[in-house]
């Protein structure tokens, strides 16, 4: 099973990639730091490395620079990730020889065609065909019989993606509701559903903004934690609503009679999404 180290100093893209990895048999490790991926790095030798690159100690250009360097792990490919990703990003990447850069956010089918492809390139390549051996003689009857293989140890279990992209689902195919959409507060998307010809990431950064700012206002008058709020549009309705300190729903609806019955769903299925995230 291939280890995939995955470095971010934000908790809730190490669990997007997790739960992303989560639906492959992959063993996905974490890092929050430099310093604990340089020792995750050494112990567990993973088979490949996403890193981001603005962390708190060191960049993810460093952390590419120690892997391409290293003696053994030179050959370990690195899949930087960024929230800009310009000239100057790509040159710095290229300059640690990193094999591919990703823009943030990103969502879950991209980031594992990118993982399927760098393990894929970085497979050795299949050995020749030996020559035909020749015949066994019959003395091979007095081998001794092989051992039984020994069963592989079970691996940790991990909550499928499809446990929030279920619940979000059921929310989108309330009558008049457009999408529901998960994001961080740093409007990384997460999961969605509904009509995607609407930008879900655009939708999820738009609500993460306004939630930081009424949370703002509700701090300064003294209201406490943002808890939710109804935004109301010529065309429809958008609900948001904190589901943990890090993470928010946002429902879009394009009816707004649809309101009450939507708002009596949501908050059924905010303690299913905390327990999915």
């Amino acid at each position: 099973m291939p280890k995939v180290l995955v470095v971010d100093d934000s908790l809730s893209v190490r669990k997007v990639v997790e739960r992303a990895l989560g639906t492959k048999r992959i063993d996905v490790l974490s890092a929050a730091s430099g310093k604990e991926a340089i020792e995750q790095i050494g112990h567990e030798e993973p088979d490949l490395i996403v890193c981001d690159v603005i962390m708190p100690d060191m960049d993810g250009y460093q952390i590419c620079d120690y892997v391409k360097t290293h003696p053994h792990l030179g050959g370990t490919p690195v899949l930087l990730i960024s929230g800009i990703v310009n000239s100057t990003v790509l040159e710095r990447a290229a300059a640690v020889r990193s094999d591919d850069v990703m823009r943030k956010p990103f969502t879950a089918d991209e980031l594992l065609t990118k993982i399927d492809t760098l393990l894929e390139s970085s497979k050795p390549a299949a050995p020749a065909e030996p020559e035909a051996a020749p015949p066994a003689v019959e003395a091979v009857a007095f081998m001794p019989e092989p051992s039984p293989p020994v069963p592989a140890p079970p691996h940790e279990s991990r909550a499928p993606l499809a446990d929030l992209k279920t619940v979000l689902a059921k929310l989108a195919a309330l009558p008049g509701v457009s999408l529901s959409v998960i994001v961080d507060r740093d409007g990384f998307l997460i999961e969605s559903a509904g009509e995607m010809l609407l930008e879900a990431e655009v939708a999820g950064a738009l609500a993460s903004c306004l939630a930081e700012s009424s949370e703002g206002i509700g701090r300064e008058l003294g209201q406490g934690k943002f808890q939710g709020m109804i935004l109301e549009y010529e065309a429809g309705l958008v609900i948001l609503n904190g589901v943990d300190p890090t993470t928010m729903l946002a429902v879009v609806l394009r009816d707004a009679a649809a309101l009450g019955k939507v708002r009596y769903y949501v908050k059924k299925a905010l303690p299913e999404l905390a327990g999915a995230l």
